[in-house]
């Protein structure tokens, strides 16, 4: 497995590449390649260019969740005609307009497109239930939440079947790549926990070990659920922790007390077997 940081919030120094507040990887696994969420713009195509990478023979993009920061650069790969011909991959609930409330205003927060409008610009694949992506990489659809000090709490609103409601992101999701030394977790925000979401990978790989991590945590402040956070992880033993995105500083502070942390920004690469 090869991953490349094609957007993140901060960028590798000397490498000359742009940043958003918003997550883009290039995975190669087996011979396939495939994008995991595409940013807020046009920084994918930008980065990729100067990187060398051919969006445009990518044939698959999986979506982690539908907030704009990971799905907005759909927009921008429809302008330069780099949507048609790819499948997207999400969980049904990925497309539905979602809003913040802000000052008594509702912003828009979800993807530029519906599900229906995808479907006339490319094939969009959804599902709740886990899918085989490649002979290791696998879509863990819909997180179960199993751990008590993340549970399913509301993030702004959604509107399903025409009703705007709380969004408990029950469209949040990960990869699971299977390795030789055991799992590792691609997340976008993790939304859903990141220790749910380990709970479940190891409960759908029979308690392989988990020993890396790469992607947003959704983790702010320092607070009882980031101690709790750091505690569990640690006690995964990781190899290598690259948490990126929403993270802050502050939580990257406490976290790298427990954990293996590594940088993380546009541009960097990360390898394993």
């Amino acid at each position: 497995m090869k991953l490349t940081v094609l957007t993140d919030n901060n960028t590798i120094i000397d490498r000359y590449l742009l940043g958003e507040p918003a997550l883009s990887f290039y995975l190669e696994d087996d011979g396939q390649q495939l994008l995991f969420d595409v940013g807020y713009s046009d920084v994918l195509i930008k980065n990729a260019q100067t990187l060398g990478i051919d969006l445009a023979q990518i044939p698959r993009i999986v979506i982690s969740h539908g907030h704009d920061d990971h799905t907005r650069g759909l927009q921008a790969l429809h302008q330069q005609g780099l949507l048609a011909g790819k499948t997207i991959i999400a969980h049904p609930a990925a497309f539905f307009p979602k809003f913040a409330e802000e000052q008594g205003q509702q912003l828009e927060i979800g993807s530029t497109y519906s599900a229906d409008a995808l479907q006339q610009i490319c094939a969009l694949q959804v599902s709740a239930q886990p899918l085989q992506l490649t002979e290791h990489l696998y879509f863990l659809g819909q997180i179960p939440r199993q751990i008590p000090f993340e549970p399913a709490t509301p993030n702004g609103l959604i509107k399903q079947d025409g009703v705007l409601q709380p969004d408990f992101l029950w469209d949040d999701t990960a990869l699971v790549y299977c390795g030789a030394d055991g799992l590792s977790i691609i997340t976008g925000c993790s939304h859903s926990g990141i220790c749910n979401i380990a709970a479940y990978a190891q409960q759908l790989f029979q308690q392989q070990p988990i020993v890396r991590i790469i992607g947003g945590l959704h983790l702010l402040k320092q607070d009882e659920r980031l101690t709790q956070t750091a505690a569990y992880l640690a006690a995964l033993q990781l190899k290598e922790f690259h948490p990126c995105h929403c993270v802050s500083l502050a939580a990257k502070l406490t976290l790298s007390q427990w954990l293996p942390l590594k940088e993380v920004g546009s541009g960097h690469v990360l390898e394993w077997t």
